[in-house]
């Protein structure tokens, strides 16, 4: 084989790769900015996981980033008060009613809807992996027109911060560190981060809100 043939089969092979490589699609914010939403309805969430306390958990984290995003957020936990008020206590019944009624009852623009797909930690050998995973919807509170959805995974296994020379130590200190994270998961910095970056970066980058802060 000569030596132009091999460059011509090398250049050949990195256009295939670099062909292979498919950015993620982006998202269309057509009906967002079009609807132009003030302010944005957080209702309770559908848990699909086995963790019967994700939902307050996931609650307690997606204000803040929606706010510093721009955007009004009803407080959580009135608009769960006054959902079960008005007969709608499971977060089922909440997703499957009309957008529109949600909207006309808190004078909502938009709406964001969850579901926890996955919220768990799992035990591999001498290892944890905690997941997380959600999908998150928002919908006009007017039209009921969606505007916006992302999904998001995010793992976390705890590390070997450093070698001791011993294999057999190093095995032991692994096994307890994975024992003590699955003893005691902590779910929150995960869904932190899955929300900061649904909404903050990009194909999934949630359009400023009209309310934010401009920056010093």
């Amino acid at each position: 084989m000569t030596g132009n043939t091999k460059k011509w089969l090398l250049a050949l092979g990195i256009s295939f790769l670099a062909g292979c490589v498919t950015p993620p699609p982006k998202t269309d914010f057509t009906a967002f900015q079009q609807e132009n939403p003030h302010s944005i309805l957080v209702v309770p969430v559908v848990n699909d996981s086995v963790d019967v306390d994700a939902p307050n958990y996931f609650l307690s984290t997606i204000s803040v980033p929606l706010a510093e995003k721009g955007y009004y957020v009803f407080p959580v936990n009135t608009v769960k008060t006054v959902l079960e008020g008005e007969g709608l206590y499971d977060a089922n019944l909440v997703h499957s009613a009309d957008p529109t009624q949600l909207g006309d009852m808190f004078g909502a623009d938009s709406i964001l809807y969850v579901t926890i797909n996955q919220w768990a930690a799992k035990y591999a050998l001498v290892t944890t992996v905690v997941t997380v995973d959600f999908s998150y919807r928002i919908v006009s509170g007017k039209t009921g027109e969606e505007l916006w959805k992302a999904d998001k995974i995010m793992q976390y296994s705890p590390q070997q911060s450093s070698s001791s020379g011993n294999p057999l130590v190093d095995l032991l200190s692994m096994a307890i560190s994975a024992a003590i994270t699955r003893a005691a998961p902590n779910y929150m910095p995960l869904t932190q981060q899955a929300n900061y970056q649904v909404l903050y970066a990009d194909p999934t980058k949630l359009p400023n809100g009209p309310y934010l802060k401009p920056s010093p």
